[in-house]
């Protein structure tokens, strides 16, 4: 019946990244319980896994060894890969940096898929393109808030740019796989190779203790819990539906809502200040997700 209704992924996309603007309060939360960024990945991606063997328990692999492989890049690039950039970017420049530079996602996705997919071409790309720039104007303006100035540090901004290069081919991998391949099965191959990929990481750049008492504390599994079942593994399963449905343009533009979510949940949660400015980006970043997703 949602095949027929279109409008309920969009609804979908909508509260995905709702979810996902709300994770950083966990994220945070379990980091100042002395739990590390890689071991917070480690268990939210586990507790996905299990819980999606479940449901997506028949099949165990995919009906190529080519198609396999690419299941095993999108566990990388949407897992681990995107999650040692990103974080080691943190380590190398501001914040502020990695929050801008991350948010070009949207428009690399829209520019690959505009490129690559006709599919994705069934409407007027020239809007598309100009809503993406739109919407990204107001992410910086969120960001940045008028208050910070931008530091560079080449290294780290690489970095960063390289995770937003790989949820981009995340989201190609995605949109090509779900033409051949459940949602669910997809999902669990995306979080299995990424454990299986940071397994391979960790020893070399995130080297993490594993402080396994801490997850008797109420507070951590609590956390760990909305981490793994709700944002890793229903989340990231909704997202792949969306892919599928509304296609990896559309989709990603969606993320740019992302910091609306961040700054609101910020306001309720940890009584940070909503300034005018921020105001006026989100309304930039409302009208742009509007233009790209329009008829």
């Amino acid at each position: 019946m949602a095949k027929n209704r279109p409008y309920l992924f969009h609804l979908l996309a909508i509260a995905t990244v709702t979810i996902w603007g709300t994770t950083f309060v966990s994220t945070k939360t379990l980091i100042s319980d002395g739990l590390t960024p890689t071991e917070i990945f480690v268990y939210r991606f586990l507790l996905a896994y299990i819980c999606i063997l479940f449901v997506a328990y028949g099949k165990l692999f995919s009906n190529s060894w080519l198609d396999e492989a690419k299941m095993m890049a999108a566990g990388i690039t949407g897992g681990s890969l995107y999650f040692i950039t990103e974080n080691t970017a943190l380590g190398l420049t501001q914040a502020s940096n990695v929050a801008m530079l991350i948010s070009v996602t949207p428009l690399i996705t829209t520019l690959i898929g505009l490129a690559l997919f006709k599919s994705e071409r069934t409407h007027n790309p020239g809007r598309i393109v100009i809503g993406s720039v739109v919407a990204l104007a107001g992410v910086t303006v969120i960001i940045y808030n008028g208050n910070v100035v931008m530091q560079f540090n080449p290294k780290g901004d690489l970095l960063t740019f390289a995770a937003a290069m790989s949820w981009a081919a995340y989201s190609l991998l995605v949109k090509n796989l779900s033409k051949r391949y459940s949602v669910m099965f997809i999902s669990r191959k995306v979080f299995g190779y990424g454990l299986l990929s940071m397994a391979v990481w960790i020893p070399f750049f995130h080297p993490a203790a594993f402080n396994f008492h801490l997850l008797a504390d109420t507070e951590v599994a609590a956390n760990l819990l909305f981490l793994g079942i709700v944002a890793s593994m229903l989340c990231f399963t909704a997202w792949n539906a969306v892919v599928a449905r509304i296609g990896m343009v559309k989709a990603s533009n969606y993320i740019n809502l992302n910091p609306i979510v961040t700054f609101i949940s910020a306001y309720f949660i940890l009584g940070e200040r909503i300034t005018p400015t921020a105001l006026a980006g989100a309304l930039a970043v409302i009208f742009g997700v509007y233009l790209t997703e329009r008829k």
